[in-house]
């Protein structure tokens, strides 16, 4: 399995990804699902694709506590929790734009999907805005939308949450995270007792005759 590695510096920082989303929000205009739609795929580390197809019958949100959201990838269902704040968000995100269970949860204006032309030219913007002009960023600006997944991969997998169930979430496999992430899963040098190594794994002496 080839697996492109995403070393710990490409990541965009916590603060990056908060700007990206607070500049979409004040300049999607109408496309008012642009920056919503942004949220979930950073917060929920969905695939773009997944998040445009979720209806509002796919999140469970109950007031003041974890919610739910059932997304599928290639006809799989998996559900990921909703932190409390994400529960709150969407249900004055529902609300403000009136929308019913059977309705897309994220629609673009017409009602239909959001359009990838319209998500994209906004965050390619947000990209030209926000990110630093520096050999380190400057050269990335072409990344795509999905490249706001990855710093939420990695803070589950900071935060000691089980890469299985990190996996489950994400909806890739455990060694898929362990050679997209490497930095994430390494430990500290530790010496090792030889001796005691050794003496671990003698074999028994031999019975006498």
């Amino acid at each position: 399995m080839s697996v492109e590695v995403m070393d710990e510096e490409w990541l965009y920082s916590e603060e990056q990804v908060r700007s990206l989303l607070e500049w979409m929000r004040g300049h999607a205009g109408a496309d008012r699902s642009v920056h919503p739609f942004m949220l979930i795929v950073s917060e929920q580390a969905l695939r773009p694709r997944e998040a445009r197809a979720l209806r509002v019958s796919d999140v469970v949100l109950p007031e003041g506590d974890l919610g739910k959201l059932t997304a599928r990838h290639n006809g799989v269902a998996r559900e990921i929790p909703l932190q409390p704040q994400v529960v709150e968000f969407l249900r004055g995100w529902i609300s403000e734009a009136g929308l019913h269970d059977d309705d897309l949860l994220l629609p673009g204006m017409r009602g239909g999907p959001l359009p990838p032309s319209v998500y994209r030219r906004i965050w390619e913007q947000a990209q030209q805005a926000v990110l630093p002009r520096d050999e380190r960023y400057w050269w990335r600006l072409g990344e795509p939308i999905s490249i706001l997944r990855e710093p939420c991969l990695v803070k589950w997998l900071g935060m000691g949450i089980s890469p299985v169930t990190v996996a489950e979430w994400a909806g890739v496999t455990p060694s898929w995270l362990a050679l997209r992430y490497p930095h994430c899963f390494r430990t500290e040098k530790v010496e090792i007792d030889w001796d005691h190594l050794a003496e671990a794994m003698a074999l028994p002496d031999s019975p006498r005759p």
